[in-house]
């Protein structure tokens, strides 16, 4: 599909350049054209009238010989320059059959990139959704055939089948709002933030997860007012900090952190869990990588969207996040943003 975008835009290139430079030559030999009739038209009279002018002054004849102009000069000079345009524009042909061909794959390189991408995008997307449908789909044909079901098992079915119906919801919520941020649609109202605010909000949203887990979030949240949309941020700070208590292990404390460095306010969340392996630390941001394999045996819910929701929103702002990791030691994210 490629290889033959690629050869059509090559040829369109060479089509323009082609054009333009046929233009130019077509001009070129008009104007040395019309330089040679001139000359094949008033060579010989000059000529004659240089010579009968001294014959009238008494002037003695001039003591070079006037050679006449040979009548085939003329027409072979026109050849040679037809040749030599012709050359030039049969060497700007192969030169820019080849820039042309290396400039069409350049072009087409990011489109390429991109469908590749959803071709992954959509593809994730579907196991993602096919595994709670398939589990869904099996739990409600065993429960068909079972011909002595109980009501109490009725009810175990159905609230089984709601944990998936669950998990699918979750799936596509986080999907729109990936796509949502992505896709420039969100509502980019920016005013003063107070990210000691932004701290506090997370907090407030992880606080079940790290009270199930015994983990203290160690507030040291100072105020600093910063360019953003705070409700973004909080979302953004809330992801990290879920995803630190998550990765730590029970009993431990999470850091989270707010101060101005010179003209920016910093958020920073550190943890003392597992860490991440630093060959997995490029990958975090793509969309459903998830590195727990490599982080923990303990299973992991969530579907890998998570920091590619809060990249998308740090770009939204500006900004990017950092991650700093050692396996077993933990991991600190932080991200900076315009006072």
């Amino acid at each position: 599909m490629f290889k033959e975008a690629r050869i059509k835009l090559t040829a369109w290139y060479l089509v323009i350049i082609m054009a333009i430079s046929l233009s130019f030559s077509a001009v070129i030999y008009a104007g040395i054209n019309r330089e040679l009739v001139r000359i094949e038209g008033r060579a010989l009279p000059f000529v004659e009238e240089f010579r009968r002018e001294r014959e009238e002054r008494g002037l003695p004849p001039p003591r070079f010989e006037f050679q006449p102009i040979d009548p085939n000069t003329i027409p072979e000079a026109r050849i040679r320059i037809l040749t030599i345009l012709g050359f030039i524009n049969l060497s700007i042909l192969g030169i820019s059959g080849i820039v042309g061909y290396f400039l069409a794959g350049q072009t087409l390189r990011p489109i390429a990139l991109m469908l590749e991408d959803q071709k992954q995008f959509i593809s994730n997307a579907s196991h993602e959704f096919r595994t709670p449908l398939t589990s869904l789909k099996s739990e409600i044909e065993v429960a068909l055939r079972d011909k002595k079901m109980t009501i109490r098992q009725a009810k175990e079915l159905l609230k089984s089948s709601l944990e998936e119906v669950d998990k699918m919801n979750k799936l596509s919520d986080y999907l729109l709002r990936l796509n949502k941020y992505q896709s420039g649609m969100a509502d980019l109202m920016f005013k003063q933030v107070n990210l000691k605010a932004v701290g506090e909000g997370a907090i407030q949203n992880v606080q079940g997860l790290a009270k199930t887990k015994k983990i203290k979030i160690n507030k040291k949240l100072q105020k600093v007012m910063v360019n953003g949309n705070k409700d973004f941020l909080i979302e953004l700070a809330t992801i990290l900090l879920e995803n630190a208590v998550k990765y730590s292990h029970k009993g431990k404390e999470v850091i989270m952190r707010t101060r101005r460095e010179g003209s920016e306010g910093l958020l920073e969340i550190q943890d003392f869990g597992i860490g991440i392996k630093k060959e997995d630390i490029s990958h975090l941001f793509e969309r459903f990588f998830r590195a727990d394999a490599s982080r923990s045996k303990e299973k992991k819910d969530g579907y890998g969207l998570g920091l590619s929701i809060a990249k998308s929103i740090a770009e939204l702002h500006g900004t990017e996040i950092d991650v700093v990791s050692h396996p077993q030691e933990g991991s600190t994210f932080s991200a900076s943003f315009k006072v």
